[in-house]
């Protein structure tokens, strides 16, 4: 490691971070613990990958968006998936204009920097598709004509863990999309008080926009720049591989529990993750830390359970955080 060189990025991540402290107080104006939500919405903004979020209604996924996408000034659009929905109704379409004789383009709403695909498995598989052919491509197709999507864009997808009547589970080589998969849990009491208080106060908190979207643009170009050490590539490659021939890593006790391990797109996003989370601590390295903080949502939906493993009531999560816990740290 040329220590000059880390010196160097560590100022421009620090120079580059400072918009950070006040973005996160006009978010928390609204929002009251989430943390973690918060913090990998702000991964996925540096990282530029997106998110699907898991939880029961009414805790809060749509707000911490929402107030994201003010504080940023950036433009927000909430699409709730329902069984009836068409792809035109999220790309767009062209219109007959009788007058001119001629076909417009209607943009549909996907076109905005952060769009909230509310129960994404509500939806039939053609708009899935359409939907995560956007986040991949970054542009869509209407009649042949093609239109890019503005630059920052994130798609935060939810879907509701609970009710599965009337649902299009999404297939693992389209969850495989998102960068990050977030469980999204309940608040302390205390901060339900908190939450209590705020929201049914006479005055609701208002959010004001405290940067520009070129701002978020410019630390994606510092946090691409962050120094990844060899070792913790090898620390990286040594858990994905943990995922897929478990044996071979010394975890004989797992090789029952999974029927497929991690993408290659897992080890590209788990740096790239890791390297957003390092400069969110201000640091223009990646550590171990780093990598195992954020392991867990970048690998909870790539590893997929057996048979054995659902009839032993273990999760992905389970195994993963098993993985983290015996592969050998560098």
């Amino acid at each position: 490691m040329d220590i000059s060189y880390v010196d160097e990025l560590n100022r421009a991540v620090q120079d580059e971070a400072l918009f950070l402290q006040n973005l996160l107080e006009e978010v928390n104006k609204v929002m009251v613990g989430q943390e973690k939500l918060i913090e990998r919405l702000l991964i996925g903004l540096l990282a530029d990958g997106h998110i699907l979020l898991e939880g029961v209604p009414g805790l809060a996924k749509t707000l911490a968006v929402k107030t994201l996408a003010q504080a940023v000034q950036a433009n927000f659009q909430r699409i709730q998936f329902t069984p009836d929905l068409l792809p035109a109704d999220l790309i767009g379409t062209e219109i007959y204009n009788p007058r001119t004789n001629e076909f417009t383009p209607h943009l549909g709403p996907i076109f905005a920097n952060f769009i909230l695909a509310d129960e994404i498995n509500r939806a039939p598989a053609k708009v899935q598709s359409a939907l995560l052919e956007a986040m991949q491509e970054r542009q869509v197709s209407i009649s042949g004509q093609t239109y890019p999507l503005e630059d920052p864009f994130l798609v935060l997808a939810t879907q509701n863990p609970i009710e599965q009547e009337g649902t299009y589970p999404l297939p693992e080589a389209q969850v495989d999309r998102f960068m990050l998969k977030v469980v999204v849990g309940y608040p302390t009491r205390a901060e339900e008080r908190i939450i209590m208080d705020r929201m049914t106060g006479a005055d609701l908190p208002q959010v004001s926009p405290v940067i520009s979207p070129d701002v978020l643009l410019r630390a994606r170009d510092v946090v691409k720049q962050i120094y990844v050490d060899e070792k913790i590539k090898d620390y990286v490659l040594d858990l994905i591989f943990a995922t897929r021939y478990p044996v071979e890593s010394g975890l004989n006790d797992m090789e029952h529990l999974i029927s497929f391990g991690a993408s290659p797109r897992a080890t590209i996003y788990l740096i790239m993750a890791a390297r957003a989370h390092a400069f969110l601590k201000g640091r223009g390295f990646v550590t171990p830390e780093d990598i195992k903080q954020i392991a867990p949502d970048v690998l909870r939906h790539r590893v997929v359970i057996s048979y054995e493993a659902e009839a032993e009531e273990i999760t992905s999560a389970d195994i993963v955080q098993g993985i983290l816990d015996r592969v050998e740290v560098p």
